[in-house]
């Protein structure tokens, strides 16, 4: 049941309305369930019974679900929806669209449709307002070549769009987030910061420039993750989002069907987005970092030294985030040349999967 905001004698217009971002206790995928909240939710869930075609379910927290059809195709089923990270409504729809179709992208698969996922405050936005998001929407699906065939709207206290989102995935390409291997090397394809960025722009510290940077990043579709999954040598892939690099390279390690693994992260080596570190320290963070790190940082064990800011932006959210990509060595020039092929300019190396300390860390920073 849905809660509307009291009937208003005049419809709301463009020129009358808030900013999205003023409406939503959080925006993109900051809005998560934090980590251990969300553990505790789901604890037992794993007991309902689970048919054979079930090939990818909750067991790994892995970024869609998988039903085999036949010997050749297997569905992906995901769905992603979140309340606005930025104030342009066509810039939000692209954003969440993006950022739901990247989870079929990431089990290696092809998207073939959408469903649109459609909550509003229809007394405080206009028509007009919630028509440019869903055209930013469809805009993304565009892009994807997939069309949107359907949905479901509610009206809603706080705006909320996002996308189900299916794809098909020959069967013996899947790509779970529970395959790395000790000795793989992980490849990440989007800088970090989105986050930090989305914290800065509701205090109104935002320049044009990192709008447009934050705008670009987060539309830009996971498209390599097809070909990548082709790759002999490509063991494990996932995409960097709400619980940010540390929570998702840890799903890697915990996932991983060779016990014992670790994962260790070069920071150095990570890319990140112009100027967040700046903002990182100025103190635009979002309040998903700091619950992120509550739930995951006893397993992270960091350098000597490593700075507040440096912390914030490895427990920040990434919304549309890039894709992660554990592989055997021989793979990583095929590997970044898929990226580099697709546009991916600053995909890199970000560390290693390593056989786990007895007693240690599952995530080490080095």
């Amino acid at each position: 049941m849905s809660h509307a905001a009291p009937a208003s004698a005049t419809p709301p217009t463009p020129a009358t309305e808030p900013r999205l971002t003023s409406l939503s206790h959080g925006g993109g995928c900051g809005c998560k369930i934090a980590p251990g909240v969300l553990a505790e939710i789901l604890r037992g869930q794993s007991t309902l019974p689970v048919p054979p075609e079930l090939l990818v379910g909750i067991e790994t927290s892995d970024d869609a679900a998988v039903y085999r059809l036949n010997d050749q195709q297997a569905l992906i089923a995901t769905t992603d929806f979140f309340m606005p990270i930025v104030d342009d409504a066509y810039d939000f729809g692209r954003i969440a669209a993006t950022n739901a179709i990247s989870d079929v992208y990431a089990m290696g698969g092809t998207p073939i449709m959408a469903l649109a996922l459609v909550g509003m405050p229809i007394n405080v936005l206009s028509t007009g307002t919630i028509g440019r998001i869903l055209e930013g929407g469809a805009a993304a699906c565009r892009a994807a070549g997939i069309p949107i065939a359907g949905g479901h709207t509610i009206d809603s206290v706080e705006p909320i769009y996002g996308l189900v989102a299916l794809g098909l995935v020959h069967p013996d390409r899947i790509k779970r987030n529970a395959d790395a291997q000790p000795g793989d090397v992980l490849v990440l394809g989007k800088p970090l910061g989105v986050g930090v960025l989305s914290a800065a722009l509701k205090k109104n510290l935002l320049d044009a420039a990192s709008y447009a940077q934050m705008i670009a990043t987060t539309t830009q579709l996971n498209t390599p993750g097809p070909e990548l999954a082709a790759l002999d040598g490509v063991h494990a892939l996932t995409d960097v989002t709400g619980f940010a690099l540390a929570g998702h390279a840890l799903e890697l390690a915990r996932g991983a069907r060779f016990a014992g693994c670790q994962v260790q992260i070069d920071w150095a080596r990570v890319p990140l987005l112009p100027g967040v570190r700046a903002l990182a320290q100025q103190g635009c963070v979002t309040g998903a970092s700091g619950r992120n790190w509550a739930g995951y940082g006893a397993e992270v064990a960091l350098p000597a030294g490593f700075a507040p800011e440096d912390q914030a932006l490895l427990s920040d959210p990434q919304t549309s985030g890039g894709l992660l990509v554990s592989c055997a060595p021989a793979a990583l020039a095929a590997v970044l040349a898929v990226f580099a092929r697709h546009g991916f300019a600053e995909a890199a190396v970000v560390g290693e999967v390593v056989p786990a300390e007895p007693g240690g860390p599952r995530l080490r920073v080095r």
